[in-house]
Formats: C-alpha cells, sequence, structure tokens
C-alpha cells in the first residue's frame, strides 16, 4: 500500500487513510469543501437530489467518528424526509459548508484553533524523536553534565533544550526536501550537529535547510522570554538570551554555519542588504559579534562564489532573524 505525507506536518500516512495520524488534518478537505459548495448551490435552488449525491460522496471522505460527518447525516436524513421543498435559510444547511450563520462561524473558528492546536502538538511530538536515539540521549547528557558543573543544572538544561531545538529545525528541513538525516549528535563543550546523508539539489535547498535551525531556535528564544516575563525568574531570560546569541553566532557566513550556507544562494547585493543590516544593529546595540557578522559578510559580498540569480526569500529570512535576534540581545540579561 503506497503512502503519502502529510502537508501539515509531513507524517507518512497509507493513501486510503481519511485523517492524518498525527496533526489530524483531513485528508480531504478541498475536496470537502467543493462538495460542500456543491451542496450548498443546489439546496439554493431546490434540487434535492444533486444535494444528496454531493453529502453521500462527502460522507465518504470523513472519518466515522467526526463531528462533521454526523452533521452531514443528520443533514441527509432531514432531506429524505422532507415533503416540502428545501429550506434555503443557513440553519438548514450544514455550516463548515455554507460558512454562513453565527453558529457556522463559530464552528469553523473552533475547528480551525483545533487544527493549531493539533499542529502544535504535532510539533512537539516530533521534537521528541531525537531522543528515541541512543547516541542523541547519551551525548545529551554528556554535554548537561559538563554544563552543570560550569553554571547549574536549570541553566544547562534550557541552553542544551534551546540546542537541541535548533537541531531539530534542521532535521525537519531536511525531511521536506527528502533528505535522509540523522539525529542530533552534541559535542560536550562544543554544540550539535546533525548529519545529512545527500546534499541539497540547490543553493536556495541548502541555504533554508541552513536557516531552519536559527528559525526554530529563535521559537526556542521567544518561549525562554515568555516563560521569564510570566515568572520574573531571571533564569529565563538568561537562557532566551544564549539561545539567541547563539543562533545568531550560527548566522556567521563562513564555512558550514548556517549564515555560510545561507550566503550561497544571495547575489553580491543581497549580501550587502545583509551587511548593512548587521552595521545598523551593531550601531544600535553595540554587540560585537554583530560587528564580527557584518565584517564577515561585507568580506564575503566581494567574492567571486555570489551567484548571478539570487534569492529574495533566503534573504527576507536572513534579515529578518538579524533584526529578532539584535532585538533580544538588547534586552540583555537582568542581574539577580
Amino acid at each position: 500500500m503506497s503512502a503519502v505525507s502529510c502537508p501539515g506536518c509531513d507524517t507518512e500516512y497509507a493513501s486510503t487513510a481519511l485523517v492524518c495520524p498525527n496533526c489530524h488534518r483531513l485528508v480531504h478537505g478541498d475536496e470537502l469543501k467543493g462538495l460542500g459548495a456543491q451542496a450548498a448551490a443546489a439546496e439554493l435552488r431546490g434540487d434535492k437530489a444533486a444535494a444528496r449525491t454531493a453529502f453521500q460522496r462527502a460522507v465518504l471522505l470523513l472519518p466515522v467518528e467526526s463531528r462533521q460527518r454526523l452533521t452531514i447525516q443528520t443533514r441527509l436524513a432531514e432531506l429524505d424526509g422532507e415533503p416540502g421543498p428545501v429550506r434555503t435559510t443557513p440553519e438548514a444547511r450544514p455550516a463548515w459548508v455554507t460558512g454562513g450563520g453565527a453558529i457556522g462561524a463559530i464552528t469553523l473558528i473552533v475547528w480551525k484553533l483545533k487544527g493549531v492546536l493539533l499542529l502544535v502538538f504535532g510539533k512537539l511530538k516530533f521534537l521528541t524523536l531525537g531522543f528515541s536515539k541512543a547516541g542523541t540521549l547519551f551525548s545529551f547528557l554528556a554535554s548537561f553534565g559538563v554544563y552543570w558543573s560550569l553554571w547549574g543544572w536549570r541553566y544547562a538544561l534550557g541552553f542544551l533544550v534551546a540546542m537541541y531545538i535548533h537541531e531539530m529545525g534542521h532535521v525537519a528541513a531536511l525531511r521536506r526536501f527528502g533528505i535522509p538525516a540523522s539525529a542530533p549528535m552534541f559535542i560536550p563543550g562544543v554544540g550539535a550537529f546533525v548529519r545529512m546523508n545527500r546534499h541539497p539539489a540547490t543553493a536556495g535547498e541548502d541555504a533554508r535547510i541552513g536557516l531552519a535551525g536559527p528559525e526554530w531556535g529563535l521559537g526556542a528564544a521567544l518561549v525562554a522570554y515568555l516563560a521569564y516575563g510570566t515568572t520574573g525568574e531571571p533564569i529565563w531570560a538568561a537562557i532566551g538570551y544564549s539561545a539567541a546569541y547563539l543562533n545568531l553566532f550560527n548566522l556567521l557566513p563562513i564555512w558550514q554555519l548556517d549564515g555560510g550556507r545561507g550566503f550561497a544562494a544571495l547575489t553580491r547585493e543581497q549580501r550587502i542588504v545583509v551587511a548593512v543590516t548587521l552595521a545598523v544593529a551593531w550601531g544600535v546595540t553595540g554587540q560585537g559579534l554583530l560587528g564580527l557578522i557584518g565584517a564577515a559578510a561585507a568580506y564575503r559580498a566581494f567574492l567571486s562564489d555570489a551567484p548571478p540569480g539570487g534569492d529574495t526569500g533566503v534573504l527576507g529570512r536572513f534579515v529578518g532573524l538579524i533584526l529578532v535576534f539584535s532585538s533580544m540581545l538588547l534586552l540583555g540579561v537582568p542581574r539577580h
């Protein structure tokens, strides 16, 4: 039996599935919307037979236990039992089909919110996959012991989790491009890395895989700062600041760092834009790291390895990461 990948969370499932087992996304969502529109149009013109046909096809594309299937089955029963013309008021039609009426709007909002929440939980589930590998778990614990001895267990754990999330960002991007990759491996006192089993097809793919690490790392830093704002405990601000610093360092456009992979997809002019952004951020924050990255960016801008055609998407992500991480560094770490 062939398998397909969910467009929402990349989970593979059988081609006969009706719902993603991970994020619970409806496999035939687009087709269901079309059938809903057909049924609504048929009811408006009083064609019960056409409405019934569309609803019957929709039922077969919905899980047995779903609320939408129950709603359609109820509507089918009403169609079969009505002696008179079909009612066309919003109450007579499934809210998910027509999108009309207060009940329909509320149902749609709740369903969308449910999808977002399930997607978040799906990402959290994905984050745990790395620790199912013995090498990842043992190297994480080894690094944890080193950092614990230096800064205490709370900071060590938070900093390493932020590092792990950064690496899982690379893993997620590699999966999205169909490239097999290892789980993250930690080197005590140095950092972490992910091995990919083949090279990306284009410089744009490689750049997006590289920048996915800082993008996921940004999420970790934001969560830490949110925890600080909620609890007022300086340890969370320290973790958020360190995560921002670590991910910003990875934007250095040299060697195999994430910034180097991102720069490979940028033209000379685009590299200059990045260098100017870094110079401005350095001037505002006074952070020496930004000056160092800016100098490296300026140097790379005038090398002959710049491609003739650039990638504006990569440029936007690069500049956005610089600005957000620079803002985080500007917050600093409160003193105990």
